[in-house]
C-alpha cells in the first residue's frame, strides 16, 4: 500500500512507531503534488517553507520522547476562506487576490498547537459560493475519480486534495452542503457540525447563520480526530457556544443496536437518482441488521428550504460582501472618477458572475417593499423546519437521506443553469437551515463514480452520527476504496 493511500490515523501510528519521520511524510506529500496536481487543480495557494519548519519541530519534539498529539506531524490543506498569518487568503476570489491577514482564524491556530502540517490553501467556489468550484477566479479543480468531473463545491479544492492523496486530510466550509456534496463526489467522508460548536473566528463569511467549518477525511475516524482538535468555546466568535466536547472517537465502536433511525420520503422525491436512492435504502437494511430500527418519517416544510436557503444566504452575502470596495483592503480598480465610480468599478471587476447574481438576488429581498414578502417569510419557514428537526429527534436518533441527488456531474454541464445547479444541494440545504449536525460517507458506486449517503443528528450530537457513520463504514468496504485520477475507476485496497 502506498503512503498516500492511508489515512491520517494510520500514518499518525507509523510517526508514533517511528517508521516515518514528519519530514519525510511532508516530502511524501509534495511528490505526489508534484505528480498529480496539474490534473486536479486543488490548491491555489502553497506553504512550502511553512510546512517544513513544522515537520522539523514535530521531529524535535519527538527525539525529546514528547507525548503528541493525534494530527501532529500529518500534512493536511486549509480551504482559503480560512485566515493564515502572513500567507494569502483569497477566497479564490480577485478582490481578495493581495490580501495576506495578520492573524490566524481559530481553527488556523488550534491545528498550529496541535503540531498539524499546513501543507497549502485549497481552491473553491469564489466566496463560497458554488456546487462545483467552477466558479473560482483562478482555476477548475477536477474529481480525481474522472477528471472530466467536478469534485462538487464549495469545498471542491480541500476534497480533491485528499482524495488524491495530496494530504490526508483538510477542513471545509459549509453553508449549504460545501462539505458534505464535494465529500459524496470524491468518496470521502465530511462532517458539518452544529452551529457554533466550531468557532467561525477567522472565516471569511459568505452567510454566517449558516456558516461552519468541519472535516474531509478518508474515513470516520480521521474525521472524529479532526473534530477532537477543533471544537469547543471561542470568546473571538459570539455565536461559538460554551458546552463540552465529548472524545468524538471514544464511543464510535459501540455499535447501531437500539437505535431508531427515520427515513423522510420527501428526500427521496423527483429529481433524486434511482440507484443512489436503491443504495441508500440498502444502507439502511444494513443498518437493520446491525439491531437498528428503520421508519419511513415526514418533513413536509423541507421542500421550501432551498427557496429559504436561497433569500437567506444570498440576503447575508449582500450585506457580508459589502465591506469588499477596494477603499479598505483588497483589489481596487485602477481608473476611475470619484469615489462612486471607484465602488462601481471595484466590485464589477472584482466580484464573479455568482457573485454578483446573489448580490443582487440578496440586496432585491433586504429592499424596503420586498422585506416582508421574501426575507421575512423565509424566517418563519426556517422556524419551521427546525421545529420539524426538532419533533423528528424526539423518536428518532437520526434521520438518513441520500447526500446529493446525482453522482458528480461533468465540467460545464450545469455551468449555464444556476437553478440546475442549486438543486446539487436539495439534500444538504435543510441541515444548515436547521442548524444541526450531518455527515456524509460513501455507500456505493455508480458507474464508477462514489455516491454518498448523508446522516443527521440532534443539536451537538455529533457523536452519534460518528458513531453510527463508523459503522456502517466497517459493516462495508466502500470506504477501502481510493481514486484514480488516471481517468476514474476504482482501486480496492
Amino acid at each position: 500500500m502506498k503512503i498516500f493511500d492511508l489515512t491520517a490515523h494510520e500514518v499518525r501510528d507509523k510517526l508514533r512507531n517511528r517508521e516515518l519521520s514528519s519530514v519525510e511524510l511532508t516530502e511524501e506529500s509534495y511528490k505526489r503534488i508534484d505528480a498529480v496536481e496539474s490534473k486536479v487543480d486543488s490548491f491555489i495557494t502553497f506553504t512550502k517553507k511553512e510546512a517544513f519548519l513544522q515537520a522539523k519541530a514535530f521531529d524535535e519534539r519527538m527525539k525529546k520522547g514528547e507525548l503528541l498529539g493525534d494530527l501532529a506531524g500529518i500534512p493536511m490543506a486549509l480551504k482559503d476562506n480560512m485566515c493564515t498569518d502572513g500567507i494569502l487568503t483569497t477566497c479564490a476570489s480577485k478582490i481578495l487576490g493581495n490580501f495576506t491577514p495578520p492573524y490566524d482564524a481559530t481553527v488556523t491556530q488550534k491545528l498550529k498547537n496541535a503540531g498539524a502540517v499546513i501543507v497549502g490553501k485549497t481552491n473553491m467556489d469564489e466566496f463560497a459560493m458554488g456546487s462545483s468550484t467552477e466558479n473560482s477566479a483562478y482555476k477548475t479543480t477536477k474529481n480525481p475519480w474522472d477528471t472530466d468531473r467536478v469534485p462538487g463545491g464549495s469545498s471542491g479544492g480541500s476534497a480533491a486534495s485528499v482524495a488524491s492523496g495530496e494530504v490526508f486530510y483538510s477542513l471545509g466550509s459549509d453553508t449549504g452542503g460545501s462539505i458534505r456534496q464535494p465529500a459524496a463526489f470524491t468518496g470521502l467522508v465530511g462532517l458539518k457540525p452544529t452551529y457554533g460548536r466550531v468557532s467561525r473566528y477567522g472565516l471569511v463569511a459568505f452567510a454566517s447563520s449558516l456558516d461552519q467549518i468541519g472535516p474531509l477525511g478518508k474515513d470516520v475516524e480521521d474525521c472524529a480526530l479532526v473534530m477532537n482538535t477543533i471544537s469547543g468555546h471561542d470568546r473571538k466568535d459570539s455565536t461559538s457556544i460554551d458546552r463540552p466536547v465529548p472524545d468524538f472517537a471514544l464511543g464510535m465502536k459501540n455499535g447501531v443496536k437500539g437505535m431508531r433511525i427515520g427515513i423522510p420520503k420527501e428526500f427521496f422525491g423527483e429529481g433524486i437518482d434511482e440507484e443512489v436512492k436503491t443504495m441508500v435504502l440498502e444502507a439502511a437494511r444494513l443498518y437493520e441488521s446491525m439491531g437498528a430500527v428503520c421508519e419511513e418519517i415526514s418533513l413536509p416544510s423541507a421542500k421550501h428550504a432551498l427557496s429559504v436557503y436561497y433569500i437567506l444566504a444570498t440576503s447575508e452575502c449582500s450585506s457580508n460582501l459589502a465591506r469588499f470596495d477596494g477603499a479598505r483592503y483588497g483589489y481596487r480598480a485602477k481608473n476611475y472618477e470619484g469615489f462612486k465610480d471607484m465602488f462601481i468599478k471595484t466590485r464589477s471587476q472584482g466580484f464573479g458572475e455568482e457573485v454578483k447574481r446573489r448580490i443582487m438576488l440578496g440586496t432585491y429581498s433586504l429592499s424596503s417593499g420586498y422585506y416582508d414578502a421574501y426575507y421575512n417569510r423565509g424566517l418563519k419557514v426556517r422556524t419551521l423546519i427546525k421545529q420539524e428537526f426538532e419533533k423528528a429527534f424526539e423518536t428518532y436518533d437520526f434521520i438518513l437521506t441520500p447526500t446529493t441527488p446525482t453522482t458528480a456531474f461533468k465540467i460545464g454541464e450545469k455551468s449555464d443553469d444556476p437553478l440546475e445547479m442549486y438543486m446539487s444541494d436539495i439534500c444538504t440545504v435543510p441541515v444548515n437551515i436547521a442548524g444541526v449536525p450531518a455527515i456524509s460517507l460513501p455507500c456505493g458506486f455508480k458507474d464508477g463514480l462514489p455516491v454518498g449517503m448523508q446522516l443527521i443528528g440532534k443539536f451537538f450530537d455529533e457523536a452519534t452520527l460518528i458513531r453510527a457513520a463508523y459503522s456502517f463504514e466497517k459493516a462495508s468496504v466502500i470506504c477501502r476504496q481510493r481514486a484514480s485520477i488516471m481517468g476514474g475507476g476504482v482501486n480496492e485496497l
